[in-house]
């Protein structure tokens, strides 16, 4: 995988939040970080300091504070500086504020943190969240500010509006708009997008909350994570089955995110934060109302997915089911768990059966409980069956190299895409390659259909997917060679559509899926990060 830009997500996920760099820290030598991680966040970090001003115009900005004047928060002390939020080391100082939390809870696995509504506040980490908020895009929320509306309003005058309403006690949460988008069997999932405003400041509180629950998650869970990916937990599952775990539940829960009982995730919170105006932010977040067709209701249960903090949130909850199982199931098999996607992987049928039992208990303590229909008890054995997880189809297969040199019959878990991966690439080529465009440059169709090429390529180059490459490749050709046929109509010449092959289409820059395959192994850098 060396010189490709992964893709740790699904190939239908949504846009992750930024997860690329580790809390814990490197070292813990020098006398200097000992302590700095000492002085976690200081009661000097929650003064607040304000400083109110106008802008040009006299006027409030989409947050409902003037243009100038927020005091600069940096630092864990609390330091003054420029009031530049642009400034190029502020990811330095955030992850330098994570680190120090991560070790913090790391030390304390009972310790509550009461002092981290400053550190959202803090310019530095305003400023981290607007960037990854902007790297994240999105659409616009309920007052149809977007993206691009905030940079034409001015970047830095929008986060010292927000920052001084923050430190005020001003900020209120809006309600979310309801969309929705297609799932692979036809229904729709609801999503809830929140106000750019409302995504910064979620972001915010993400990166100041997320290193102190990594301290204690499980090193089972794989979704939304930094440093840990799907392909991590689909090579976890290869390994289970080569030391002998055959017996798989896959379960799948009913309703996940809407189900999520709001009391039980603020209980939950509360076991690691302490601090009134940081728990109150998050019963904003989960009591904002949601806006559809202009009607606004409340529901009392449930995060609504497409907010920024809602795969922590839902994290946070799983994970008592993760120490649960760690406690009292995991002599029936191991938990691989990403977000609301999990399977238990067993040696026996009587234990993938009593695992399914037990689970069923704990979720129905949280107020869950399994798909009655999509949940299932699989036996690897011999290929006789797999299942699909994450994208991939699962299923044991013969090694035919072990056959025909030794006689021997040797099955080996192997993953490829799965029926509903396959269409929903074949449905997202034919959408970029409409007949109507046949008298577009052909190089400009191909620039569009490369990057899809490529992501949902880098996603499952690590299984056995060389046959299901070639597929996407022969069906891309098709589709363009039609364009080509379509446009010259009449006027085509005997023989010329069959220049049109996949080496011509590969001049003209099309991405080209086959011979990417990367199969596991020790030498690919996602399993060293799991090391």
């Amino acid at each position: 995988m060396q010189g490709h830009v992964r893709n740790v997500r699904g190939p239908s996920a949504q846009p992750l939040s930024g997860q690329a760099s580790s809390y814990k820290p490197k070292a813990k030598s020098s006398r200097a970080q000992r302590e700095s991680e000492g002085i976690v966040v200081p009661e000097g970090a929650t003064a607040l300091t304000k400083a109110v001003g106008h802008n040009a115009a006299g006027g409030k900005g989409p947050c409902g504070g003037h243009a100038d004047g927020a005091g600069k928060r940096e630092g864990m002390a609390g330091k003054t500086g420029p009031n530049d939020p642009a400034g190029g080391d502020s990811g330095d100082k955030v992850r330098q504020l994570q680190r120090q939390l991560w070790a913090a809870a790391k030390r304390s696995p009972g310790r509550r943190f009461h002092a981290l509504y400053g550190q959202v506040c803090r310019d530095d980490v305003l400023h981290e969240a607007w960037k990854r908020v902007r790297r994240n895009k999105g659409a616009a929320g309920v007052d149809r500010m977007t993206i691009s509306h905030i940079e034409q309003y001015g970047v830095r005058r929008f986060l010292q509006e927000l920052g001084e309403v923050l430190r005020a006690g001003e900020y209120g949460a809006q309600v979310v708009r309801r969309a929705y988008i297609p799932k692979a069997d036809g229904a729709k999932r609801p999503l809830g997008i929140p106000t750019v405003q409302d995504r910064v400041v979620q972001m915010a509180a993400k990166l100041v909350l997320e290193p102190i629950y990594e301290a204690d998650f499980a090193s089972t869970s794989y979704g939304f994570r930094p440093r840990r990916s799907a392909q991590q937990a689909l090579e976890r599952i290869r390994q289970l089955s080569r030391e002998g775990a055959e017996h798989v539940l896959d379960a799948d829960i009913e309703n996940y995110f809407g189900s999520i009982e709001h009391g039980k995730l603020q209980t939950l919170v509360r076991q690691r934060v302490s601090d009134r105006r940081m728990l109150k932010l998050v019963r904003q977040w989960l009591q904002a109302g949601v806006m559809e067709d202009g009607v606004v209701s409340h529901p009392v249960a449930g995060t609504p997915q497409g907010g920024v903090i809602s795969p922590l949130l839902s994290n946070i909850y799983l994970h008592v089911l993760d120490r649960v199982w760690a406690r009292h199931g995991a002599h029936l098999g191991e938990l691989v768990r990403y977000a609301d996607d999990f399977v238990v992987m067993c040696r026996t049928a009587q234990g993938c059966e009593e695992a399914q039992g037990r689970i069923e208990h704990v979720l129905g303590k949280l107020g869950l409980k399994l798909h009655p229909q999509k949940t299932r008890r699989v036996a690897l054995m011999e290929g006789l069956e797999g299942f699909d997880f994450l994208g991939c189809h699962l299923r044991k297969r013969m090694s035919g190299r072990l056959w025909q040199q030794k006689g021997l019959r040797r099955y080996y878990l192997q993953r490829w895409p799965a029926a509903k991966a396959m269409n929903r690439v074949r449905e997202r080529v034919r959408e970029l390659t409409p007949r109507g465009s046949c008298h577009r440059d052909v190089r400009d169709v191909i620039a569009t259909l490369n990057p899809v090429l490529r992501g949902w390529g880098q996603y499952f180059q690590t299984g056995n997917a060389a046959d299901h490459f070639i597929d996407v490749d022969d069906y891309v050709v098709k589709r363009l060679k039609g364009l080509r046929v379509k446009r010259h109509g009449r006027n085509l010449r005997a023989g010329q559509a069959e220049r049109w092959d996949r080496a011509y289409f590969e001049r003209l820059g099309l991405h080209r899926l086959r011979g990417t395959i990367r199969y596991p192994g020790k030498h690919n850098s996602w399993r060293r990060e799991s090391a």
